[in-house]
């Protein structure tokens, strides 16, 4: 297997990429008084999981690349809390909750992947 050079390459990226815009393209439809309520607070989180990644990657160490991961692990959860506090008032369609939390699992799963890599990883000798 190739070794992935660039945070673009990790797949938990993508799928938070994936994630911050259908975030975005859902709180397209809320009602304009959440503008600075819950439309704000979900867009930040989604943008929150990938950006975190992103600089998880970067770092040199194992603890700091955890770190970071673990951050965005902690987004993800926002945006998932936040997501189904939109459900509950009426803002997001069946489809769209089972197509958003379809998401939210998968990258779950794969930060989760990525964390236990960094740390198995680390505890191998050289």
């Amino acid at each position: 297997m190739e070794k992935i050079q660039t945070f673009e390459q990790l797949i938990a990226w993508q799928k938070a990429q994936d994630l911050a815009v259908l975030s975005h393209n859902l709180t397209k439809k809320f009602p304009g008084d959440e503008r600075f309520s819950l439309i704000s607070q979900l867009r930040r989180a989604s943008n929150s999981v990938s950006a975190n990644i992103a600089e998880g990657f970067g770092r040199r160490t194992s603890k700091d690349k955890v770190q970071f991961y673990t951050i965005a692990y902690g987004s993800l959860l926002e945006v998932k809390n936040y997501l189904y506090l939109a459900e509950k008032l009426g803002y997001l369609t069946k489809k769209d909750m089972i197509e958003s939390l379809n998401l939210v699992t998968d990258t779950q799963k794969l930060i989760n992947a990525l964390m236990r890599s960094i740390k198995q990883h680390a505890q191998t000798p050289n």
